[in-house]
């Protein structure tokens, strides 16, 4: 039996999983939480094989959790589950350890999947994701601007070019004003950008927003 945690902070959301897990015979929900620290506790509490993981939480970035969860529980199998594209986080999210990442728009059966794959040792990842990783392997010496950027400034730069603002984006992260704009200052410095509609125009060509 495979014992999955889920870690997402819509209940809504975390109801419609378990009930797609309840589905099959071969796993089931053995804990749920809404925050990252919650999810720290929930594995403390309850042995998972598998968590599935949301990139956007209340309290600290999904990648960030990634890391935390890996550290402490290294035979925890993490797949991300976002809202996000593929070409936002997946990459990012499978460098800091990930077994894989999906879209919430993934049907069911592929979420079953890709579950039982990366409960089985290995990455689970869509013909995009895997593109991206082969183009990125020996490119570490031109590496785009975007790519240097720590994981809480790419997304204050996904935020930004999304047209949020910094009030904003402050609530979303959690954080103060005051950092954000410490995040969008070094943004600009790192990629050389003077203003959030160079920064903007820069994330459209690149394919980084819509």
């Amino acid at each position: 039996m495979i014992r999955i945690g889920i870690v997402d902070d819509h209940a809504i959301l975390r109801r419609g999983i378990a009930q797609i897990i309840a589905e099959c015979g071969d796993m089931q929900v053995v804990g749920e939480a809404g925050t990252s620290a919650l999810a720290m506790r929930m594995l403390r509490e309850n042995a998972c094989d598998v968590v599935l993981l949301d990139i956007s939480l209340p309290d600290r970035n999904g990648v960030e959790t990634v890391k935390l969860i890996r550290k402490e529980f290294p035979k925890v199998h993490v797949l991300m589950l976002s809202m996000h594209p593929e070409n936002q986080y997946a990459l990012r999210a499978l460098k800091a350890g990930a077994a894989g990442y999906l879209t919430k728009q993934s049907a069911p059966s592929q979420l079953v999947s890709a579950i039982r794959q990366v409960h089985g040792g290995r990455k689970y990842v869509t013909p995009l994701v895997a593109e991206e990783l082969a183009n990125s392997i020996g490119q570490d010496s031109e590496k785009p601007p975007h790519q240097t950027l720590s994981n809480r400034e790419y997304q204050t730069m996904c935020l930004i070019a999304s047209g949020r603002t910094l009030t904003e984006i402050a609530q979303q992260m959690s954080l103060s004003v005051k950092t954000v704009s410490v995040y969008r200052g070094r943004v600009l410095e790192k990629m050389r950008l003077k203003n959030n509609a160079e920064l903007t125009h820069y994330a459209i060509k690149n394919g980084i927003v819509d």
